[in-house]
């Protein structure tokens, strides 16, 4: 076992929950890798969020499982309990997955101090709060950035905001090969002018009318030419059928809903580095549009832009749209609500702010290589397969 503040021979990095969050770890997991190039990296992550890593190589190998049901910490231990890791870096907030490390038997267990975990760190981080105790809202690349350079690395956290430290997401062949299929299946075809509309969000409060989607939609189609992809997860599949729906019988052959066609998160990476303009609510797909290079038109709500605020690259811009953006910086969107209604933007605003992207576009010829680095990729080990 290495001393307590030492580096780690063997490192498991315990990555967020949330698709969105994922992204915005790469660049402390990147730092990570390039600050400790002897030390084995293993990244255990949810089912579906591989798919969002895949082709890094930052991590030698990923663990995926998921933690449910009462016996769910003890089952995932189990999983990667082999691999004998020295240290564990939670990038996650849970108790659960504290308890997964420590059942691991991994000696030195590094996160921060919340959720009533405190006794299962060996290794301890606040997180920073507010003058009234209530978490502040610290930009999720700093946050985890914070972390494995305060408790990990022993150095000061770098100026992320500065371009050095941007998201970064792979994209294979494979996954660029499924991105291609899926646009041919549903009759878009891969060499069309493109753009994304991200409707969906775990949370209904974060969620843009559909009706204005619709209008947004056909405005896309009617006056710039482009096929318009509406994303969504499965469970999602009828608010992107409404919103293609709503769209006049004129340009609806111009509009199709991806999840109809069996979108995956693997397939939709390389439809997003195809978008000339992603428009989208904050949710996940945002996060791996930047990462991609896309430029951008955030919507967001009764959630604080501060939390999930992200570098993009040049000449990708974001056009970032608030409900209420008179909201005092000394107040956080969440604790308004009613104020920061995400209705509230309205349709004029997302219209010309796409319209703007649209005429400064410079993006990436659609048949251009993939950024898959040719590194090599990480093992997976699912439940069920050797690990």
């Amino acid at each position: 076992m290495p001393p307590s503040k030492g580096h780690p021979l063997r490192l498991l990095i315990v990555g967020p929950s949330w698709v969105g969050d994922v992204v915005m770890a790469t660049p402390a997991i990147r730092l990570i890798r390039r600050c400790l190039p002897g030390c084995f990296i293993g990244a255990l992550v949810r089912p579906g969020l591989d798919d969002v890593l895949a082709g890094t190589s930052d991590v030698d190998e990923m663990h995926v499982a998921r933690s449910s049901g009462v016996m769910g910490p003890k089952f995932v231990a189990g999983k990667v309990r082999p691999r004998r890791y020295d240290t564990a870096l939670l990038l996650t907030n849970s108790f659960s997955t504290a308890l997964i490390t420590r059942l691991a038997g991994i000696p030195r267990r590094i996160g921060y101090d919340r959720d009533a975990r405190g006794l299962l760190l060996t290794d301890r981080l606040r997180a920073p709060t507010r003058p009234d105790g209530r978490y502040a809202p610290v930009p999720a690349i700093e946050y985890y950035l914070r972390l494995a350079c305060e408790a990990l690395l022993g150095r000061a956290v770098p100026d992320w905001r500065a371009g050095g430290h941007p998201m970064r997401m792979e994209i294979t062949p494979e996954q660029e090969e499924s991105s291609a299929v899926l646009l041919d299946r549903s009759g878009v075809g891969r060499e069309a002018p493109l753009a994304v509309l991200n409707p969906g969000g775990n949370d209904p409060a974060k969620r843009w009318p559909a009706e204005r989607f619709a209008v947004l939609a056909e405005h896309l189609a009617r006056g710039h030419g482009l096929c318009v992809a509406i994303n969504g997860s499965p469970a999602e599949a009828d608010l992107a059928f409404a919103i293609r729906s709503g769209v006049s019988v004129d340009f609806r052959d111009r509009v199709v809903s991806l999840p109809e066609h069996g979108v995956t998160l693997a397939s939709l990476k390389g439809i997003l580095r195809r978008a000339r303009v992603v428009v989208t609510n904050d949710t996940g797909p945002r996060h791996m549009a930047a990462a991609v290079g896309a430029r951008l038109v955030t919507l967001f709500g009764p959630t604080d832009h501060r939390w999930t605020t992200i570098p993009t690259r040049a000449g990708s811009p974001e056009a970032i749209l608030m409900s209420d953006p008179t909201l005092p910086p000394d107040l956080v969107a969440d604790d308004h609500p009613d104020r920061c209604r995400i209705d509230r933007i309205p349709v004029e605003d997302v219209l010309d702010a796409a319209d703007r992207q649209l005429a400064g576009w410079e993006g990436p010829i659609v048949a251009e290589a993939s950024g898959f680095s040719g590194g090599l990729a990480p093992r997976v080990s699912e439940p069920g397969r050797s690990a």
